[in-house]
């Protein structure tokens, strides 16, 4: 049997899109995770990889970042800040200084800073269900709700002890037919639940995927 297609990076990256907007403190986790676990390394010793709110803020003050929307606590950050927090700390990772970044995001759309971002993060870019975050408890708003949920996905496959199981078993699932004999469960927690009202799309998306799969034993 032939070995799977490697995932596409910015197919991945783009699934990230549906959390925002972020406040500050997720969009440097989310940030900060994601770099981690492209594996790159700074050749500058001085460059960290995991931005903090600090430094989004004074990014931001130095114009290499748009704007959040909204003021103070109440300030929330797009997709495409999480772009442009990424090219700049890859960029800075590979020893670019910030008047060169300032510059070069001054003179590129979004969609090219994606594909760069995309492209530096390689095919270790995580899946969003995959994304390991350092202190997930303290992730608030649409990020940690995810991450909570996410973990108790996990928790429910058997790592965790009968207590983590129950906990599991008690949350809600959606049931999807998709042909004879199979059926797909989604977890309410799962960000494709809230895309159950469209479930024959979804049924049709995992048809397509399961004949390449028996195509591919042919």
């Amino acid at each position: 049997m032939p070995h799977a297609a490697p995932k596409d990076p910015l197919l991945v990256l783009r699934q990230y899109s549906q959390f925002a907007p972020w406040n500050l403190h997720d969009l440097a986790a989310v940030a900060g995770a994601l770099l981690e676990a492209s594996g790159v390394r700074p050749t500058n010793a001085a460059a960290r990889a995991r931005p903090s709110d600090r430094t989004i803020r004074y990014y931001v003050a130095r114009g290499l970042m748009g704007p959040p929307e909204g003021r103070g606590t109440a300030a929330t950050y797009s997709y495409r800040h999480l772009l442009q927090i990424l090219l700049i700390k890859l960029r800075q990772m590979e020893g670019a200084q910030l008047s060169q970044i300032a510059q070069e995001l001054e003179d590129q759309t979004g969609d090219v800073i994606e594909r760069r971002v995309a492209s530096a993060l390689g095919p270790s870019v995580p899946f969003p269900s995959r994304l390991s975050i350092a202190n997930p408890e303290a992730a608030r708003g649409k990020v940690g709700r995810a991450i909570h949920s996410w973990s108790a996905l996990g928790e429910g496959t058997g790592h965790g002890g009968a207590e983590s199981g129950k906990r599991f078993a008690t949350t809600k699932w959606h049931r999807v037919p998709i042909v004879r004999g199979l059926e797909l469960h989604v977890h309410e927690g799962h960000p494709l639940a809230k895309h159950i009202p469209e479930s024959e799309d979804i049924a049709d998306a995992v048809r397509l995927a399961v004949n390449r799969v028996l195509m591919s034993d042919e």
